[in-house]
């Protein structure tokens, strides 16, 4: 068996392509990092560094590397005999690779069996955008029966991954926790066997569970961390006032997430509890800055902030907690980081109004538009003071 996996990054060698290379799948990585491809090239394998109170290493093997920049070719002719195509390259990249995957749907030979392809990325439904990408990527007439040669299956992956050490090269450190569900609806009898991979017919409170925990809570940390002094995600975790501004952030999206799918509030509990203690692991140094990183996307309409808040307002109450969050990613004031330094020029010259509706798209007349404007106004009056 082999798999393509798209994005050599820390996420693509320490999860998706351990996770595939002990499912027995050769694993061939695209990039169009030349160093790091020329890297995994000229090894025979890496390791993956699993950490937390029980600590475990594991050692990939089975893999060879492509560099997608310059070899379009060789990569193409890779996903046509491919049966699993996998990505860990930020939703945004996705379209950039579409085109690969439809010449190689393109070349596979007839009575192929269908190309197995899952996004695994930090976005609702990120499957589907790159189906839609790699659809449009095909010439009109031949578009739905190479189209069917290839089976677009969404997920939700969660694994921490910190920033790495700089004398670490190929090898990874990630923590020891992780989930990776998949739609199975979409295979009919024919699912990928992946162990360690949780296949479901009902994927989205799964993804919204994920997203809005997850997600919410690291965002929730890293902003309040950042203003409270600490660098990493285990300092900030450790300040009280920090944890008590995920905490209850966290009942807010747990109490949005059991209105909307019917989830089980005191699992939900649990969920947050663990949440919060993979976030304390001394184990993984993962800097506030990192995981607060793009903040204008972090505040985007189905993100992790404003996604769970408008699901929580549409409730009748206020996400108190969550705008909190959403004030100290206001405040998120990181000169390298050129978004940050977008927003913060929105906050001294634009009006709270074209602010939501420019970096939130939350329109008036939506339970959340009145105490978003507020809070995006009280913001802009404490930078002036």
């Amino acid at each position: 068996m082999k798999a393509v996996h798209f994005g050599a990054g820390n996420i693509g060698r320490g999860f998706v392509g351990l996770l595939l290379d002990e499912a027995g799948y050769e694993v061939v990585f695209a990039d169009v990092n030349g160093d790091l491809i020329d890297a995994l090239a000229a090894a025979d394998s890496y390791r993956v560094h699993e950490v937390g109170e029980v600590s475990h290493e594991r050692v990939v093997r089975g893999f060879r590397a492509i560099n997608s920049a310059t070899d379009a070719e060789a990569l193409i002719a890779e996903i046509a005999t491919a049966d699993v195509v996998t990505t860990a390259v930020g939703p945004r990249i996705l379209k950039f690779v579409a085109p690969a995957i439809a010449a190689g749907l393109a070349a596979r030979s007839e009575g192929s069996a269908p190309l197995a392809v899952m996004a695994c990325e930090n976005a609702i439904g990120a499957t589907d955008l790159l189906a839609l990408e790699v659809l449009a990527s095909l010439p009109e007439e031949t578009r739905e029966a190479v189209g069917a040669r290839a089976v677009f299956a969404n997920t939700a992956v969660d694994r921490i991954v910190p920033v790495q050490a700089a004398d670490a090269g190929i090898d990874v450190t990630v923590e020891s926790f992780y989930e990776w569900v998949v739609d199975r609806t979409q295979f009919g009898g024919a699912v990928p066997v992946i162990p360690g991979v949780t296949f479901v017919d009902d994927l989205a409170p799964y993804i919204e569970r994920k997203l809005f925990t997850v997600n919410t809570g690291h965002a929730a940390i890293a902003y309040a961390g950042f203003l409270a002094g600490a660098r990493t995600i285990s300092e900030a975790i450790a300040i009280p006032e920090v944890r008590a501004s995920a905490e209850a952030a966290l009942v807010e999206t747990s109490a949005a997430l059991v209105a909307k799918h019917g989830l089980d509030p005191a699992e939900l509990e649990t969920y947050r509890a663990k949440i919060l203690e993979r976030f304390a692991n001394p184990y993984l140094v993962d800097e506030v800055t990192r995981v607060g990183r793009e903040p204008l996307r972090k505040l985007s309409r189905n993100d992790r902030l404003i996604g769970p808040a408008s699901e929580y307002a549409s409730t009748g109450d206020v996400p108190s907690g969550l705008l909190a969050v959403i004030a100290n990613a206001l405040r998120f004031d990181v000169p390298g980081d050129s978004q940050s330094v977008e927003l913060q020029r929105l906050l001294r010259e634009a009006e709270a109004e074209d602010i939501v509706a420019e970096v939130t798209a939350v329109t008036p007349g939506e339970p959340l538009y009145e105490p978003l404007v507020a809070t995006v106004r009280e913001v802009q009056r404490s930078l002036q003071r």
